[in-house]
This record gives C-alpha cells, sequence and structure tokens, in this order.
C-alpha cells in the first residue's frame, strides 16, 4: 500500500495534467480552422501561455507540497541541522 504522502503527490500531478491538458484542448478547438488541422498565430500563443502556466503550476504545487508534507520528526527545520550544515560548509 502506498503512503498518504504519495497518495497526495500523485493525485496533485494528475489533477494538473488534466489541466493541463484540458486547456490545450480548449486551445486547440477554440483557436483551429474548420478541418482543425492548422493552429492560428493567436492559438499558437495561447498554447505556449498555457505551457507556461503549467510550468509555474507545477512549481508552486512542488513547492506547496514540500512544506504541507514536510514532517517536523525528519528535523529539517531544527537549528542544530543548520548549526550542523554550517560547520561542514
Amino acid at each position: 500500500m502506498l503512503e498518504r504522502e504519495r497518495i497526495i503527490e500523485i493525485v496533485a500531478a494528475v489533477c494538473a495534467v488534466l489541466i493541463m491538458l484540458a486547456a490545450m484542448y480548449w486551445i486547440g478547438v477554440t483557436y483551429s480552422d474548420a478541418n482543425a488541422s492548422v493552429l492560428d498565430a493567436e492559438g499558437g500563443e495561447m498554447l505556449v501561455g498555457a505551457i507556461v502556466g503549467f510550468i509555474f503550476l507545477m512549481t508552486a504545487m512542488g513547492v506547496g507540497l514540500a512544506y504541507t508534507l514536510n514532517d517536523p520528526e525528519d528535523g529539517l527545520e531544527t537549528d542544530e541541522a543548520e548549526t550542523d550544515a554550517k560547520n561542514t560548509v
């Protein structure tokens, strides 16, 4: 069985990909010609914007999950860990 944190990460990633696919589909349907074979210039710009938005979305989700799923028992927030890191440098 998968851990709770892993399931949350999988669900978040799948939701983000589904949002991206839906945006790409909408752009393709809205900004293509009658044959749906060629995307016009405005649609191309929208597609690039959707890709950039997807990158920002995944970055924000990664940072959010890192803060949400961080366990205090890991010792990542303690002052001792910071002191040890400074002493090794």
